[in-house]
């Protein structure tokens, strides 16, 4: 993936980790649109920002994403990347019979809304020169967080796609994971200043840095996720799931 002169959408910009990685997309030359709900947010993430541009979009709505997608191709012919961000994390308690609402919510923005928005976009990526989807999941994708168990498997599921996308997609549009460890982000009320969680700009420097590698890792890995994500594979799966399910 080049690291400038591209056209990037970044759903799910207007803060936390989407917003930190689009403004340092910016900052390397390329133009970037920002996606998400809340228009306040979106405005305060492009402001005084040329070639930076926010359009709203509810990745939870079907009609909503092919409609936008016509308008930002319109828009954005030179559209080359597209980066799914957006997501939603809850935690469940799921021993007992409960309302699903939070679990169909998101299934519905972390999976759904990729898949739907990949689709969308699919063909006009194809025929773009140094094309790519990211796809950020999550070190939970590869050991679960007990106390978030659809989140957690939207990300594994989120995985898997990608996996399956990159082989299809071989030789038309560069498929790559990004999965991020614990990251001082409002993803989870609180988590933003939970001492044990990676700084933010921390991690978007590292991310930075890795992108830049040529080639293009297809898995972004900081080094504070390499212990999920290595964790079947070292023999350390049941001790790390143990940690996690002490949170």
């Amino acid at each position: 993936m080049k690291t400038s002169g591209n056209t990037i959408l970044v759903t799910g910009g207007g803060s936390g980790i989407g917003l930190a990685l689009a403004q340092r997309w910016h900052d390397a030359g390329n133009t970037v649109i920002v996606t998400g709900r809340n228009a306040a947010k979106l405005d305060a993430a492009i402001a005084g920002r040329a070639n930076m541009s926010a359009m709203t979009l509810d990745v939870t709505d079907a009609n909503a994403i092919a409609a936008f997608a016509k308008e930002v191709i319109a828009k954005f012919p030179g559209l080359n990347i597209l980066v799914n961000n957006a997501g939603v994390m809850m935690y469940e308690a799921a021993g007992a019979r409960r309302d699903l609402t939070d679990a169909e919510t998101t299934v519905i923005t972390n999976i759904l809304g990729p898949i739907r928005l990949t689709d969308a976009l699919v063909d006009h990526l194809a025929a773009q020169d140094g094309s790519a989807i990211v796809n950020v999941t999550s070190g939970l994708a590869f050991v679960p967080l007990p106390k978030a168990p659809t989140y957690s498997a939207t990300k594994a599921a989120m995985h898997s796609y990608s996996v399956a996308l990159r082989v299809q997609l071989e030789g038309k549009v560069e498929v790559i994971e990004l999965a991020p460890p614990a990251v001082r982000t409002e993803l989870t009320p609180g988590q933003s200043a939970r001492e044990n969680y990676m700084p933010l700009d921390e991690f978007a420097d590292e991310v930075m840095a890795l992108f830049a590698r040529e080639p293009t890792p297809v898995e972004i890995l900081v080094q504070n996720v390499l212990p999920l994500r290595n964790a079947e594979a070292n023999g350390n799966l049941p001790a790390v799931l143990g940690m996690l399910a002490a949170l």
